[in-house]
């Protein structure tokens, strides 16, 4: 039986993707070890140009190190660049995302092929093992229906669409019943569930918490707007994980107007203010260096961004994206600011998650994912890491921790 490794880049809807294709897997046997594969999976991620090249490298690397293994290029990057990439013949084939389900047919295939599919498709695969994982991905929906400038992602996901609420549950039943207690929603705009469907992402958070075997819940990037009284009521539930990944890419209205986004700083920062209030940790996405970042409103930026109660960040610098408004602006910062920005602003963000840390560090629920040598490393509900030390056997196991060591690189135990 032929060997399947999988490769998977990017976000954590991608490695949602990349277990349903696992779980497809019927006539071929899926190995963690790329050197003993027949054929390799690349589940692509195309948000940045960096991505774009961390996905061109790997394959390139593939082919020099392993000839005559097959590569199939997959993901979001099948979309924007898997037709340069499969008519360079730097990829056997090329599947979209709607055929990713097809997975186990199409790795028949004795003749190169290009399978990219619609933009439509919504999965109906019920995953019921997360390989090597103790959290599990729960996919709720798919595609965005915002429009920000800067983004190519709608036209490689599509426009917004859930999915089943009963497929959602039934998929969560199955993998409690497997022992996993932590779920982790994801989804291209995970805020956006239900609208279609006449529902909400509150009302599905309420019947998931109902499922036996299910201990906490996180939920993947939302958008300020979609924080509303319904969700807000829900925040003091104990299987709430006590962090929330708000995207506010910037903060300055000017910038959010220049990027077409919905969100606005008179609003943004009371709401950030509410939610600290209430104990959470709180992320967030930022861009820097996107055009017309001027040093008047970047300074203005900053002045704004010092204010809010963040503990954690995903920050970027400005990747122009072909066929995107953002690509065909004027006034493009140059690189050693934005790296400059990014660094601030980082280095801001260090600085409140240490004293965040050090303001809560008795009650840490931690699930431990992975470790070896006495050495478990898992994350908090404030999904702050944690490294433990233990002559037992953790992994996978929670464990109730009161005692911490803060320090700068994050929190240390001995139990």
């Amino acid at each position: 039986m032929k060997k399947v490794y999988f490769k998977t880049f990017g976000c954590r809807t991608n490695q949602f993707d990349t277990q349903i294709m696992i779980s497809r897997l019927k006539d071929f046997e899926y190995t963690d070890d790329e050197a003993q594969s027949d054929i390799i999976v690349v589940n692509s991620c195309t948000v940045t140009n960096g991505a774009d090249s961390s996905v061109r490298n790997y394959i390139n690397a593939i082919g020099r190190k392993y000839p005559d293994t097959k590569v199939i290029l997959a993901g979001c990057g099948s979309h924007s660049k898997g037709e340069s990439l499969f008519g360079e013949e730097k990829v056997f084939g090329v599947m979209g995302h709607s055929e990713k389900e097809k997975v186990n047919d199409l790795l028949h295939q004795t003749n190169r092929f290009y399978e990219i599919g619609d933009l439509s498709h919504i999965d109906s695969t019920v995953v019921r093992e997360f390989v090597g994982k103790s959290r599990a991905f729960i996919k709720i929906q798919e595609g965005c229906d915002f429009r920000c400038s800067y983004c190519i992602i709608p036209s490689v996901r599509g426009d917004a669409r859930s999915h089943s609420e009963e497929t959602i549950l039934s998929q969560i039943q199955k993998l409690a019943a497997n022992g996993f207690g932590e779920f982790i929603l994801t989804g291209t705009n995970v805020g956006s569930y239900g609208r279609e469907k006449d529902t909400s992402i509150a009302k599905l958070l309420k019947k998931i918490s109902l499922v036996r075997g299910v201990r906490r819940i996180r939920i993947g990037s939302l958008e300020p707007i979609q924080i509303d009284d319904e969700f807000k009521e829900l925040l003091t539930e104990p299987w709430m994980a006590k962090h929330l990944h708000i995207a506010l890419q910037h903060s300055s209205d000017r910038m959010l107007e220049i990027m077409n986004r919905r969100n606005r700083v008179g609003n943004d920062l009371p709401l950030f203010e509410e939610l600290a209030a209430k104990g959470y940790a709180l992320g967030t996405d930022y861009i820097v260096g996107h055009p017309g970042e001027s040093e008047t409103v970047w300074k203005e930026a900053l002045e704004n961004f010092r204010r809010f109660p963040l503990t954690h960040i995903h920050a970027f610098s400005y990747s122009k994206r072909d066929n995107t408004p953002s690509a065909l602006m004027g006034e493009q910062i140059r690189g050693d600011i934005a790296q400059q920005r990014h660094a601030e602003i980082t280095q801001i963000i260090a600085e409140k998650n240490l004293e965040f840390r050090r303001s809560n560090n008795k009650g840490l629920e931690v699930l431990l994912e992975s470790g070896k040598g006495g050495i478990y490393q898992g994350y908090d509900q404030y999904f702050n890491r944690i490294s433990v030390s233990s002559n037992e056997d953790l992994i996978h196991n929670w464990v109730q921790i009161d005692q911490v060591e803060v320090e700068k690189d994050g929190n240390k135990a001995i139990l």
